[in-house]
């Protein structure tokens, strides 16, 4: 009885991150990527070379996986394919670095390539939350989610966060140029009164980024925490 609670515990879990039967043998490579994502950006403090390779080559897989016939069309399946999109950003950002490194050029000092790895960290964050948020609706909240659980609305979501890091991405951007702007010209006028407002707008998104960060981590906790004492009950009186 022992070995069938965590069994049924991790199935559960991982068929309401999903809101796709279990019983289809390619669900068990979402659950793995799913599972990796989780370690990726909301367990690591931060990403390795061996976390972004293996993030890499599943979100590949992960898009070529979610363009087939066998994948349902769920709204967990739309949240998982924006997640698995977010890595291009990753694949950019190396890309830009190698490109600077064949002029010479430090890739630590591109703006750029780091302003695309913080888009990856911040969609991928904000992305695994909405499917462990569904995840709950659906362990909890079953019959009275299911009108706000569509297709439509996961793709208004995932718009709406790429949007949003979109343009905090653009305010990080935009200060990096006012700051080299800034740098050769004297610090006076309007452009330094632009260069102290925007420094000041991206500090005050950089913190707020970094609360949101420890407040999605808890709320993760929390949430597969609800689940598994939920769970756990019924898997005992299944496994008698």
């Amino acid at each position: 009885m022992q070995k069938t609670i965590p069994g049924c515990f991790f199935q559960q879990i991982y068929s309401s991150l999903t809101g796709i039967s279990m019983e289809r043998d390619h669900m068990k490579d979402l659950r793995r990527y799913l599972a990796l994502k989780y370690i990726q950006y909301l367990v690591l403090s931060s990403s390795n070379a061996v976390s972004t390779l293996l993030g890499l080559l599943g979100s590949a897989y992960t898009i070529i996986l979610l363009q087939s016939a066998k994948v349902s069309s769920k709204s967990t399946a739309v949240l998982i394919s924006s997640l698995a999109q977010a890595d291009i950003l990753v694949f950019l950002s190396l890309v830009s670095d190698a490109v600077l490194g064949g002029f010479g050029v430090s890739p630590s000092s591109s703006p750029l390539a780091r302003t695309l790895l913080v888009a990856n960290a911040h969609v991928s964050c904000v992305l695994l939350s909405c499917v462990a948020f569904e995840a709950y609706l659906i362990t909890f909240l079953p019959s009275e989610s299911r009108p706000h659980r569509t297709v439509r609305n996961a793709r208004l979501v995932s718009r709406a966060v790429w949007m949003l890091v979109a343009a905090e991405c653009a305010l990080f951007l935009l200060d990096e140029h006012l700051r080299a702007s800034s740098s050769s010209v004297p610090n006076q006028g309007p452009l330094g009164l632009l260069c102290h407002i925007s420094s000041s707008a991206t500090a005050l998104l950089r913190s707020l980024s970094y609360i949101l960060g420890i407040l999605l981590r808890i709320v993760n906790v929390y949430i597969y925490y609800k689940i598994f004492f939920s769970i756990s009950p019924r898997s005992r009186l299944k496994s008698k």
